[in-house]
């Protein structure tokens, strides 16, 4: 029986390790310990820091894997590299995933090979915080290198907010630096892709549903997003040159974009799949499981990935705007083919927290559609049956 690491046991993982459950594999998992849905699943669980490169990469060698992977986030991609690198595994190498991992190596990567990214300067104190100012056009955009989710990402329009972003900043970095960039005024929006053996497998533009806080940060995505044939074929550029940039192979890839005066900018590329429902509008859409095609790569399994199909579907999460204990929790929608899926993280009882950051989610919803309109209109009849009431702390 083949072995297939995954890493991390959160709600963005589940979906993984119970398809690799299906697919007949045995299942090691390893996160931090938590009330995690993925580890009653796994046929054996390690609870350690998936970022603690060395434990990953020795326990990888203690099991004698086969494979390894993960979805959602960036946190371990580079523990993924290091031990697809050492045992000769699939995936993305240790050199790539430090590129796409470090929004200043990566940033520099686009800059040498001509990708279009917004201009940035690296700010290592409350002088250069204040000297960004200087250097590029504001309202600039100060960011931790080592985060995701939207997190360590503020919005600075004028220069006496400067320090305050700073410290915002730096309290949410490992490192002793950010970089500061200037702020592409724009449609933000997406891609999911697949490169596997150096040849981009597919890639799927989606829209995003924005939530705008300290930054905005996706709480949704549809496809198909409707953009002309040029705008289309300056995404695959721009796509390709970034992935030969960062050099990723045998991987997913997550893309965020800004569309301004019909050109496409370059946010961030990582070597993993999207979170907030994205790899279930790629299955969706395309009419194929993308989490076993994940699996299928990381094995060596030879990954297919047909366009079959191009239906219509949109996800959103569900939020709260602000913190307390859920009391009631309702779902009125009924049953229908239509509705994918309609899943809670929480019950009664417990605690949540006021919506910043995409980690502060409730639960979410898939819907599908005969057109994009009709899809749009369905999620948000789906999410008017919904009913969440919270108790406040005080």
């Amino acid at each position: 029986m083949r072995k297939l690491m995954i890493l991390g046991a959160g709600i963005s993982q589940l979906p993984l390790i119970r398809t690799a459950k299906k697919m007949g594999l045995y299942v090691i998992v390893i996160s931090r310990y938590g009330r995690y849905p993925g580890f009653s699943y796994a046929d054996k669980v390690y609870y350690e820091d998936t970022t603690n490169i060395d434990r990953i990469l020795g326990i990888a060698v203690l099991e004698r894997i086969d494979g390894i992977c993960k979805t959602g986030t960036d946190v371990a991609v580079r523990s993924i590299g290091q031990v697809a690198d050492t045992l000769g595994l699939s995936g993305v190498s240790y050199d790539s995933a430090t590129l796409s991992t470090n929004k200043w190596k990566m940033k520099r990567a686009f800059m040498e090979h001509g990708v279009r990214t917004a201009k940035f300067v690296r700010v290592g104190d409350r002088e250069e915080a204040y000297r960004a100012f200087e250097a590029l056009t504001p309202p600039l955009v100060y960011k931790s290198v080592d985060n995701g989710g939207s997190k360590g990402i503020v919005m600075v329009e004028d220069v006496s907010q400067a320090e305050g972003a700073f410290n915002l900043v730096m309290k949410a970095t490992k490192k002793d630096f950010f970089i500061a960039e200037e702020y592409v005024e724009g449609i933000e929006f997406g891609a999911q892709a697949f490169v596997y053996d150096n040849r981009i497998q597919f890639i799927m533009p989606h829209g995003d549903l924005m939530f705008y806080g300290d930054a905005g940060v996706p709480i949704g995505h549809y496809v198909p997003y409707e953009l002309t044939d040029e705008i289309i074929e300056d995404i695959h550029s721009q796509l390709e040159q970034s992935i030969r940039s960062l050099r990723l192979n045998n991987c997913a890839i997550n893309a965020d974009f800004i569309l301004k005066n019909q050109k496409v900018y370059v946010i961030e590329v990582g070597g993993r799949a999207g979170a907030t429902c994205l790899p279930e509008l790629v299955s969706t859409y395309y009419g194929f499981d993308y989490y076993e095609q994940i699996i299928r790569a990381a094995l060596r399994m030879n990954p297919v990935f047909p366009h079959r199909s191009a239906q219509p579907c949109a996800c959103e999460l569900l939020i709260s705007k602000e913190d307390g204990e859920i009391v009631k929790l309702e779902n009125e929608n009924g049953n229908d083919e239509d509705i994918i899926q309609i899943s809670f993280d929480y019950g009664i009882g417990d605690r949540i927290r006021e919506f910043r950051i995409g980690t502060d989610r409730i639960g979410q919803m898939i819907v599908k559609g005969d057109s994009l309109e009709e899809t749009l209109n369905r999620l948000e009849e789906v999410k008017s049956n919904i009913r969440i009431i919270l108790k406040n702390a005080d």
